[in-house]
């Protein structure tokens, strides 16, 4: 009885908060949740649940890889459940799950699970019934402030799961590497092979794996694709990246395509972190039992639209929204790549309004840690201040050497498209956090009325 009245009120809150979403901004996808978990703290474990249970988790990109898995499980007829709207947090699953559940037989109407995963409500989610399968993106440096180290966000990763998931993992990752030294299930690999914009020395400062966990000998790389991330090997024992069993090759960015396994696959985004997010998906799809056909023809023909990186327009010049990670270097360095790599003059429009959505620490000291440094070019004609944290991010820019004349500070947002479109040139990058995201667009919008 008191397992039915928990789902059937987070059923209740849940609408009761779609209905009253214009009015409180918010989408349900929490406070029912919340609620859930207070009549009954273990309503998880007494669901009954499909038998796929497919968890993705990482630092980042777990989000894209969540879309994608989707979309190619639905065009192939699976009843899928999946936390689309990004929240990945305890009472967020809680929400979901119940939201799907039958109040009396406690069954979860689907073929298959599939949650985006924080690394650090894994083990409370999942605590009694196990992920059948769960991919690991990456492990690098992440909302310190929260997480604290890159071992911490290992050991909690590793402390959630137990012999009967089966792992899929980045194996250009060495952090992610290491569970193939401890994990007593299944495990496949994936990675990608030598690409010509890859690295002989790392660009990045911000390397979170630098010696062989199993020996502390200091790991040799081939290349670097970025960060940490490459083929790496120590030279005094057998820790390396060594062969995979799903590898992306033969890479064509501006064409927009890759093989994996010398199957040949679209990108619906020319940027190389596209290839990582596909690659995960079509070896987690693969790996569950779907033909290869199958898989090929919903990346291929039936495209998802990218979930980042959607281009608007101001006036007649592209802008384009690239999407950073806050608290996360190294999504932050891919986004610079990104920018630096397209020809021609540009401009920029950086900032955010909440250093996250889940705290007040507002710590900035990871502005410190992203390679800001790599903007100072000439093709970079302006780049705009905008957000509470603009003048912080000033500063920052201001010590990585760009010129004073170069940046501008924008205090009322109001007036920003006007003053880009007078005081800068070039082709517009938008690197900002999630929330902005929405406030460019409104502006946009408003501007080319």
């Amino acid at each position: 009885m008191r397992q039915t009245l928990t789902i059937l009120v987070s059923k209740f809150l849940y609408r009761l908060c779609r209905m009253g979403s214009r009015f409180f901004h918010k989408d349900g996808s929490v406070t029912p949740g919340y609620y859930a978990s207070k009549i009954d703290p273990h309503i998880l474990d007494k669901l009954k649940y499909p038998s796929l249970i497919i968890g993705v988790t990482g630092s980042s990109g777990k989000g894209s890889t969540t879309s994608l898995i989707a979309h190619i499980l639905e065009k192939n007829g699976y009843k899928v459940i999946w936390n689309k709207n990004g929240s990945n947090l305890y009472n967020a699953a809680v929400t979901l799950l119940l939201n799907h559940t039958n109040p009396f037989t406690k069954r979860i109407h689907a073929d298959v699970l599939l949650l985006e995963l924080d690394e650090s409500f894994i083990k409370k989610i999942f605590n009694k019934v196990k992920l059948t399968h769960l991919v690991i993106t990456n492990i690098t440096r992440d909302q310190p402030a929260r997480n604290g180290h890159v071992e911490i966000i290992y050991q909690k990763i590793k402390n959630s799961i137990d012999s009967n998931t089966h792992l899929i993992v980045n194996a250009d990752d060495p952090i992610v590497e290491r569970f193939r030294f401890f994990h007593k299930g299944e495990i496949t690999t994936y990675g990608v092979s030598k690409y010509e914009k890859d690295f002989k020395h790392p660009l990045s400062w911000t390397i979170d794996a630098a010696y062989c966990p199993l020996c502390e000998t200091k790991l040799r790389y081939k290349y670097y694709h970025y960060g940490h991330v490459g083929n790496y090997a120590c030279p005094n024992c057998s820790f390396k990246r060594g062969r995979v069993d799903y590898e992306a090759k033969d890479i064509h960015m501006d064409k927009a395509f890759m093989t994996i396994n010398n199957c040949i696959v679209h990108l619906n985004k020319k940027v190389f972190f596209a290839v990582y997010y596909t690659l995960a998906s079509f070896t987690l799809c693969h790996v569950i039992g779907m033909k290869t056909e199958d898989i090929q023809r919903e990346l291929n023909e039936d495209i998802l639209e990218a979930k980042r990186m959607k281009n608007e327009k101001l006036g007649n010049r592209i802008v384009e929204m690239i999407e950073s990670k806050n608290e996360n270097a190294l999504s932050y360095f891919q986004s610079i790549q990104y920018i630096r790599e397209h020809k021609g003059t540009k401009t920029i429009i950086m900032g955010f309004d909440n250093v996250s959505r889940r705290y007040a620490f507002n710590d900035i000291s990871w502005l410190y840690d992203v390679d800001f440094e790599l903007l100072n070019i000439d093709s970079v004609d302006k780049i705009f201040c905008i957000g509470r944290f603009r003048n912080d991010v000033y500063t920052r820019l201001l010590y990585a050497g760009i010129p004073k004349n170069k940046l501008i500070l924008i205090d009322n947002e109001k007036e920003m498209m006007k003053i880009v479109k007078r005081k800068s040139k070039g082709r517009i990058f938008t690197m900002v956090c999630f929330d902005m995201t929405a406030v460019l667009k409104k502006l946009l919008m408003e501007e080319n009325k």
